[in-house]
């Protein structure tokens, strides 16, 4: 046992120190007392140059697992008709774009060509949007549903956003069109993240 396995989650220190270590560098000729440089001020400026990816995951846990392979068999069959889903997702939100492709997705494993199938629903929208339902545990206790909402923004103006208010659109898209609360029973999510 080396003595990096007694530290539990070092990404997350691992991720401190290359903070750190930028701000120390950013830093380096201001120490005279003026205002630092601040993280903020090196996500903001970088989202002012390359933009912002906003991502939130939404989990219900414990749901009726029948309901929950009701869910996701009813998000498959969508798929087969994307111009009247894009109806749908126009009236329940005008500004979202149109949705270009749909899938059911698989894992191929790099090391040894192994498949997985029904790893998840993908709906990929004209703007790089993206909206995920991925099915997990559905043993006796339950299912777990996690809703993967992710969207790009380019314009600086709209990159400050908390990630709730941005992504309200797609979300409200993705509650809808995937009939949760009706499938589910659940109003809410158990875990935003």
């Amino acid at each position: 046992m080396s003595g990096s396995d007694h530290i539990r989650e070092k990404d997350g220190i691992w991720a401190v120190l290359a903070w750190l270590s930028i701000l120390a560098y950013k830093n380096k000729d201001n120490l005279s007392g003026e205002k630092l440089v601040t993280v903020e001020d090196i996500v903001r400026k970088h989202w002012a140059t390359y933009g912002r990816h906003y991502y939130t995951r939404y989990d219900y846990e414990n749901v009726d697992a029948g309901a929950a392979k009701e869910l996701m068999a009813y998000l498959v069959k969508l798929q087969s008709s994307l111009g009247d889903v894009n109806k749908t997702v126009k009236g329940i939100h005008s500004d979202v774009s149109s949705i270009v492709h749909a899938d059911e997705f698989e894992y191929k494993d790099p090391v040894d060509g192994s498949i997985s199938k029904h790893q998840g629903i993908r709906y990929l929208f004209e703007d790089g949007s993206r909206l995920v339902f991925r099915l997990s545990g559905t043993g006796s206790e339950g299912a777990t549903i996690r809703l993967y909402i992710e969207q790009y923004e380019k314009d600086p103006s709209k990159t400050g956003r908390d990630s709730q208010e941005a992504l309200a659109p797609l979300v409200e898209v993705a509650l809808k069109l995937s009939k949760m609360q009706e499938f589910t029973g659940r109003s809410a999510p158990t875990v935003i993240t």
